[in-house]
């Protein structure tokens, strides 16, 4: 099966250093609470607000081992009046047998805001 694992992560400030840690702890998540190896996944997809501007995201997926053969895309969220700032946005397209309700979907920090329903699930799971 074909599946879609979507996350979220904000930072406080537009500077390398916090957008690659940032996104680099909104992927080890991902891996983690989906028990998730590189070969799974087909393609990444990054997206960020109008407001992130100093670096690419995909250039933290270039840290972890095995991921620099996953095709990755940066691109810039619709600038909607009043949507969460300081925002990256994952899609990652993998291959795995889970069932879609079995998929962790993983919102850090202020973007809990944006799937609070998803990050309830998640942080009572945990408990």
């Amino acid at each position: 099966m074909i599946r879609g694992i979507r996350g979220a992560i904000t930072v406080t400030s537009d500077s390398e250093h916090e957008i690659l840690d940032a996104t680099e702890e909104l992927l080890i998540e991902i891996i983690k609470e989906n028990q998730l190896d590189a070969e799974q996944v087909a393609q990444a997809l990054i997206t960020v607000t109008n407001d992130i501007t100093s670096t690419f995201p995909a250039v933290a997926l270039r840290r972890f081992p095995g991921w620099s053969y996953v095709p990755v895309t940066c691109a810039q969220e619709i600038p909607v009046a009043g949507s969460l700032p300081l925002c990256i946005r994952f899609l990652l397209t993998v291959n795995s047998d889970k069932k879609q309700a079995d998929i962790k979907h993983i919102y850090l920090r202020e973007a809990k805001k944006l799937r609070p329903d998803l990050s309830l699930t998640r942080e009572s799971q945990s408990s």
